[in-house]
């Protein structure tokens, strides 16, 4: 069984490529510097030369609260163009399963919480993740349509916040566990104060990379069709203010904190809903959060001279 894996060189797409190989996957890699997925052409063309058997679509622009701001037609016109040829593509190419990764930011900014995949329409998402998201769900939509027109089967997974090895810890566009891991070295370094964007009430639901790699093999193995949403978490959430102790504890931090209330929090509250994965996929996650930090600070530590 031949495995085509977009965004292969990014985050996610180098830990599955491992993950996927040691479950004994043939898996072919796909990265922008190879195959533009933006040119509708490109995608058949590469459907054509590797055919594949699966799609992981992985591939992505994406970002944290700053990166979304400055680039929010981008995010979005990237997104939703990659994501409908890569469906398109697949629909031609007559690929047994399509696995599609979507966002925790396509929810609502104001929602029920823990986030249910039936309450994705009730409302727009969060203003500085809003095209990004919107983009995503858009995509994970259009699958849904091309199972009923056209019987391409689809699995759409919704991973909430994820972090582990290989992550991104570029500041301009790196999630919120690598940019603050970079910046308490930086701090620690410099012997100044951690200075902190928001208010660290929100609070978010971390997912170790590890854990959502096994719920793609899952998602693989699963033998029905289901194209609605499938949330994948932990069940667990915790607040900004939260995070931040156990990782300068677990930094050897000492330093002071300082929240700058003058940057946005983001959505006030994620934590998802968890029984959809444990019904459907039989997924539960085994990476508790104070294990996976102390992995990724010391990948971190080993790597950081390269990143």
């Amino acid at each position: 069984m031949i495995v085509l894996l977009t965004g292969a060189t990014g985050f996610v797409g180098t830990n599955l490529t491992r993950y996927l190989r040691g479950e004994g996957y043939s898996v072919c890699c796909v990265g922008s510097r190879t195959w533009d997925l933006r040119r509708q052409e490109t995608c058949e063309a590469m459907m054509d030369q590797i055919r594949p058997d699966i799609v992981i679509h992985a591939a992505g622009a994406v970002g944290g609260i700053g990166a979304n701001q400055m680039h929010p037609g981008k995010f979005m016109y990237e997104n939703l163009i990659m994501g409908a040829n890569v469906v398109h593509s697949c629909m031609l190419s007559k690929v047994k399963k399509l696995i599609m990764l979507g966002t925790v930011c396509s929810y609502p900014k104001i929602t029920n919480v823990p986030f249910k995949e039936d309450d994705i329409w009730n409302g727009y998402p969060e203003e500085t993740n809003a095209p990004y998201g919107i983009a995503k769900h858009t995509i994970n939509e259009l699958t849904r349509h091309y199972l009923t027109e056209y019987g391409l089967n689809s699995v759409n997974l919704i991973p909430v916040n994820m972090y582990g090895p290989h992550d991104n810890f570029d500041l301009k566009t790196s999630h919120v566990i690598p940019a603050l891991i970079r910046k308490i070295d930086a701090a620690q370094i410099a012997g100044e104060p951690l200075k902190v964007w928001g208010t660290g009430k929100a609070s978010r639901e971390f997912l170790h990379v590890r854990d959502f790699c096994g719920a793609v093999v899952q998602a693989i193995r699963f033998k029905g069709v289901y194209t609605e949403p499938i949330n994948i978490g932990t069940g667990y959430e915790v607040t900004i203010e939260q995070l931040i102790r156990e990782l300068v504890t677990q930094f050897g931090f000492s330093g002071d904190v300082q929240y700058d209330q003058t940057k946005p929090d983001g959505q006030p509250r994620r934590s998802l809903s968890i029984e959809r994965a444990a019904d459907k996929l039989g997924y539960r996650c085994n990476v508790p959060l104070c294990d996976g930090l102390a992995e990724v600070i010391q990948w971190y530590r080993d790597n950081k001279e390269t990143l």
